[in-house]
C-alpha cells in the first residue's frame, strides 16, 4: 500500500511541478512580450494581464502545496531546538494536524468561493472567474494529503538539500 501511495503521489507531484514551471515560464514570456509590444509598438494584447494574473494565482497556490510537501515553510526553531526529541516529535504531529486543518479550510471555503464566482466572467478572455479560484480547493486537497502522510511518518520531500543550514 505504501508503495502505491508513493507512486501515485510521485505522479501527481510531477504533473503539478510541470504545470507550475510552465506557468512561471508562461508568465515571464507574456509579461516580457507585453512590455516590448507596449514600448515598441504602443500595443498591448488585451488578454495578457488577465492570463498573467490567472497563472500567478495558480503558481502561488500550488507553490503553497509544494512548500508543505517539501517542508520549506518558515519555522522558528530557536526555542524548540532546546526541547528533547520526544517533545519535538509531539510538536511535529501538532504542526501536521494544524496543516491538515488549513487544507480543510482551503477546501471548504475555496469551493464555496469558487461556486460564488462561477457566474462572473473575466472580461478580456471570457473565462469564468471561478477558474481563478478553483485552485484553492485543489491546494487544500494536496495540503491535506501531504499533512496526513507526514503525520504518519512518510517522507514527502522530493528535492533533498534544499533546507537552510543553521549557522
Amino acid at each position: 500500500m505504501t508503495s502505491f501511495v508513493k507512486k501515485a503521489a510521485l505522479l501527481i507531484d510531477t504533473w503539478i511541478e510541470r504545470f507550475v514551471l510552465t506557468a512561471l515560464a508562461s508568465m515571464t514570456i507574456i509579461v516580457t512580450l507585453q512590455v516590448f509590444t507596449r514600448k515598441l509598438f504602443n500595443f498591448v494584447f488585451f488578454w495578457s494581464e488577465e492570463v498573467t494574473i490567472l497563472l500567478l494565482v495558480w503558481f502561488s497556490f500550488l507553490g503553497i502545496a509544494i512548500g508543505f510537501r517539501e517542508q520549506l515553510h518558515m519555522a522558528m526553531d530557536a526555542l524548540t531546538n532546546k526541547f528533547p526529541p520526544a517533545v519535538n516529535r509531539i510538536l511535529d504531529k501538532v504542526i501536521h494536524a494544524v496543516t491538515f486543518l488549513f487544507g480543510v479550510y482551503l477546501i471548504v471555503y475555496g469551493w464555496d468561493f469558487t461556486k460564488i464566482m462561477h457566474e462572473s466572467i473575466l472580461p478580456a478572455t471570457g473565462l469564468p472567474n471561478s477558474l481563478t479560484y478553483v485552485v484553492m480547493p485543489i491546494t487544500g486537497v494536496l495540503t491535506c494529503f501531504y499533512a496526513a502522510i507526514q503525520f504518519f511518518g512518510m517522507e514527502t520531500r522530493r528535492h533533498k538539500g534544499m533546507m537552510e543550514v543553521a549557522e
